[in-house]
């Protein structure tokens, strides 16, 4: 990478002109009279015809003054790093590089507060097709939306699912994954263990099922039996639940029902 202070090096011998002095370390030609007016740097020597002509101790001179400034520095500050000695020197890039820290500090304090910030409005937002499908990863089959909206697209129960996930986020939707995973784990311990599907355990799994429906649609327990029924007939959720435990598809059949006829 070229640096102000290297790319000098390659300019020769001859005074240059203010506008070849500016455009060769990318200042501008007001900054240039600046420095000149206050003393900073002067170009030390004129053309015949009066113009300012910078020579190569100059543009060594403008060089640090250019990376001095890039590094924070006010003018007074560089005007006293150049023309001091070397402990002067030292001492003020001691100092500006604890100046540098400290605002690199609250730079990086900052950029974390923004993150912060646009996580919080991301996970706000409803969630897309994308973020379900990130979320669900295997999981998520797009054939299933399809067929659920031409099985069930004129029922009420299809209207309010399509308006509660219509404003869930990413944060509702790994809920859901989350809830459900513990849901399945608890209803395959249980059918491990020998537990009886109409038992209270065997009901609170079943009661916990429903409540993970209920976060789309109202399921009376009519309803419930008939997704349970589901669970058998159709392959793929049968699939799905005895692919985790033998049998916990039929277990999880039996504890619904047991609910749906149990006392109140």
């Amino acid at each position: 990478m070229t640096t102000a202070r290297s790319r000098h090096t390659e300019v020769v011998d001859d005074p240059m002109t203010v506008g070849a002095v500016a455009q060769e370390l990318g200042v501008t030609v007001r900054t240039l009279h600046h420095y000149d007016e206050i003393g900073l740097l002067s170009p030390s020597e004129r053309s015949p015809a009066g113009y300012r002509l910078y020579t190569r101790n100059d543009l060594e001179r403008l060089a640090s003054i250019v990376v001095y400034r890039r590094l924070g520095l006010a003018l007074e500050d560089v005007a006293a790093m150049l023309d001091g000695d070397g402990t002067t020197r030292v001492e003020q890039l001691r100092r500006q590089r604890t100046e540098v820290m400290a605002r690199v500090a609250q730079m990086t304090a900052l950029v974390d507060a923004i993150d912060e910030a646009l996580e919080a409005e991301m996970n706000d937002r409803p969630a897309t097709t994308d973020d379900i499908k990130r979320i669900f990863g295997d999981g998520f089959g797009e054939e299933y939306p399809a067929e659920a909206q031409e099985r069930w697209g004129d029922t009420d129960a299809w209207q309010q699912s399509q308006q509660r996930t219509a404003r869930m986020t990413k944060a509702d939707w790994e809920r859901v994954k989350e809830d459900a995973e513990s849901l399945e784990s608890a209803a395959a311990a249980a059918l491990r263990e020998g537990v009886d599907p109409a038992s209270p355990e065997g009901l609170d799994i079943a009661r916990r099922h429903r409540e993970s429906i209920e976060v789309f649609y109202d399921c009376s327990p009519q309803m419930h039996v008939g997704i349970a029924q589901m669970y058998l007939a159709d392959p793929r959720f049968t699939a799905h639940y005895d692919d985790r435990e033998p049998g916990l598809a039929r277990w999880l059949h039996d504890a619904i029902v047991a609910l749906a006829t149990a006392r109140p």
